[in-house]
């Protein structure tokens, strides 16, 4: 099994709020870009809280969205093993440090968690960092037990830090 590694931040000095995944799954790695897999709802969900479509928009376009309206991204995990692209196979992880990506993001409100293993080591790193932390459910096609609409209902809170 090979050790995956997570892609460099996507971040601007004005960034409010950071959504932070845990480790690509296997399409995002081999296209180098975040969330690519086709049935990954991120675009839309992010889309609706910046009030943008991003779904048409090449992947540069997108990533331009999302900092114009201060939003950032980045990942819990800096490599691991995994089988395939879900969370429960990561093994061995090393974490990114996220409180010093946070600490660097003066105008840093929020960060939202896509799924709960990014929850589960964000929170632990940010718990007093005095941001509002917000678990959020994953976009992940294998997160089928929530749908679009509760999902877009919990997204839509990211909204509020971009005011």
């Amino acid at each position: 099994m090979c050790r995956k590694a997570s892609f460099l931040p996507i971040v601007a000095p004005d960034t409010r709020v950071l959504v932070l995944g845990s480790l690509p799954g296997e399409r995002s790695l081999l296209a180098q870009r975040y969330y690519a897999h086709p049935r990954n709802r991120f675009w839309h969900l992010i889309g609706r809280v910046i009030g943008v479509e991003l779904g048409p928009l090449d992947y540069e376009q997108r990533l331009a969205k999302l900092l114009a309206a201060r939003v950032g991204l980045w990942d819990t995990v800096a490599s691991a093993q995994r089988f395939g692209s879900l969370d429960a196979a990561i093994r061995q992880a090393e974490h990114n440090s996220v409180v010093d990506l946070a600490r660097s993001l003066t105008e840093l409100r929020a960060v939202g968690f896509n799924g709960m293993t990014a929850a589960r080591i964000g929170t632990t790193q940010l718990s007093d960092s005095g941001l509002a932390l917000i678990p959020l459910p994953s976009s992940s096609p294998a997160n089928a037990a929530v749908t679009l609409s509760e999902k877009e209902k919990s997204w839509d809170a990211l909204g509020e830090f971009l005011r």
